[in-house]
């Protein structure tokens, strides 16, 4: 077999999973250095972290067993809401040894350090209010039988926490599916209403009689505000505006990114928006029905042709990789719970090769779960400047209390509990407080694994 000198690992952090088939085999690779390059090396759990310096440095951070047992759990349990107070700091120790441990081995250079001319990046919340039609999807939600479902798998996470009988694993599969299914369907009752009124849902046909008595349907705008508000900010842009047939056509100075996290989302931008109220705005679509040869092409038309007014990307597959210097606009009409995710899709356009200033939008509903994800999501972001590495958060760490406040709607945005959180957080910005509120963040996958909207929307039914 070969014997390299140097073995450069890009995107690193596809290795996070040591007992995948692409770990085993890149570990199996015989070298004298040995170089590992990514923007999040920890993703999931420090365990992330454990798999690649096995690459890096095997044995250095002992075994898998042995790095759970000195940093991974405590660390995991100084997260739990109910976690003693040896425990959380037990945990702040285990945190602070293995940043002492691999900070040497840990070189972090920001965009702003190594690319001065990079034209700046500036991010806006565009905020907007919930239709009536799904307000009122909203709060059936919270009168249905779904929902007691929801608090009857909550109070079970919760009150088995300290159960030696019950363990973590067997916890979770019983009690995550309602809660994961109940957040995936409100996220898409905030996007748009047919992305759940599909013919098996118990209120459809009763509302679509309403919208016919009313001359309306589903496909109107009118009940769907992200809509309304991403045409106004297109037209802002210059793009789609009405233009008189005599006047010669111009480039448009502006041409955007918009990103999904559905393709389905896509179909509604696509059909319902852009050929009904927009036939004038050139677009690309880019999304997993692509296939992957095909992909790079569509990247260069879009760069290179500049009477192309928008790309049309899933988050997954545009997300990562991909060169898109063209665009200086980006939009994003869903998001993430997981900020590096939205952050490496927003970079396809501030990257190098970028001349103009980009701007970012998001588009999020106001007091409703969308605006919980965002406040998540800078919580986040304040974890990856204090603890050097991306480490995340999630609903496993939530008291009863705050998992049940994912799913009201609410009318004002902030409500006491959450602003005496936030000057709590502002007062307390210490590694001990910022453990309390960490946790394993779901991947794609994983949200895909526990999403059956089928199962969920029968028991709406019931």
């Amino acid at each position: 077999s070969l014997h390299w000198n140097y073995c450069i690992l890009d995107e690193g952090h596809v290795i996070k999973n040591g007992k995948t088939k692409l770990s085993k085999a890149v570990k199996q690779l015989s070298c004298n250095h040995r170089l590992i390059l990514s923007g999040t090396p920890i993703q999931n759990n420090v365990l992330d972290l454990w798999s690649l310096f096995d690459f890096l440095m095997p044995g250095f951070l002992g075994t898998e067993k042995q790095f759970q047992a000195r940093y991974g759990k405590p660390i995991l349990q100084s997260r739990d809401a109910k976690s003693t107070s040896k425990e959380q700091e037990a945990g702040v120790l285990a945190m602070e040894s293995l940043h002492r441990q691999v900070l040497p081995f840990i070189l972090r250079r920001l965009k702003e350090d190594v690319l001065q001319d990079l034209p700046p990046k500036i991010m806006q919340d565009y905020y907007c209010d919930l239709s009536p039609l799904q307000v009122k999807l909203y709060e059936d939600f919270t009168r249905s039988h779904a929902r007691k479902n929801v608090e009857k798998s909550v109070l079970f996470l919760d009150e088995s926490s300290d159960a030696k009988s019950v363990s973590p694993v067997k916890k979770s599969n019983q009690g995550a599916t309602h809660i994961f299914q109940a957040l995936q369907y409100l996220r898409k009752v905030c996007n748009h209403p047919a992305l759940v009124l599909s013919s098996q849902h118990p209120k459809y046909a009763e509302i679509v009689e309403q919208l016919s008595a009313q001359q309306s349907s589903l496909q109107d705008i009118q009940h769907a505000p992200k809509l309304t508000a991403l045409k106004q900010l297109l037209h802002d842009c210059g793009i789609g505006v009405p233009i008189d047939p005599k006047d010669t056509p111009v480039v448009n100075q502006h041409r955007v990114l918009l990103f999904c996290q559905l393709k389905s989302m896509l179909n509604i931008v696509e059909n319902d928006l852009l050929k009904i109220h927009m036939p004038n705005v050139t677009y690309l679509r880019l999304d997993g029905s692509i296939p992957a040869g095909s992909r790079h092409c569509i990247v260069n038309r879009f760069n290179n042709d500049p009477s192309i007014d928008l790309l049309l990307l899933t988050t997954h597959v545009g997300g990562l990789g991909l060169n898109l210097t063209g665009a200086d606009t980006v939009i994003f009409v869903e998001h993430d719970w997981n900020p590096m995710k939205d952050l490496q899709a927003m970079d396809r356009a501030h990257r190098i090769g970028q001349k103009k200033v980009v701007n970012v939008y998001r588009l999020i509903t106001r007091g409703t779960l969308e605006e919980k994800i965002m406040g998540l999501q800078k919580f986040k972001m304040t974890i990856a400047n204090t603890v050097i590495s991306h480490d995340n958060s999630t609903l496993q760490s939530m008291g009863t209390d705050q998992l049940l406040e994912l799913f009201i709607l609410r009318e004002d945005g902030i409500n006491n509990k959450e602003k005496e959180t936030c000057e709590s957080t502002s007062k307390r910005q210490t590694i001990h407080s910022i453990l309390d509120s960490l946790g394993e963040l779901w991947d794609e996958k994983q949200y895909e694994s526990e999403y059956n909207l089928n199962s969920f929307l029968e028991s709406l039914a019931t």
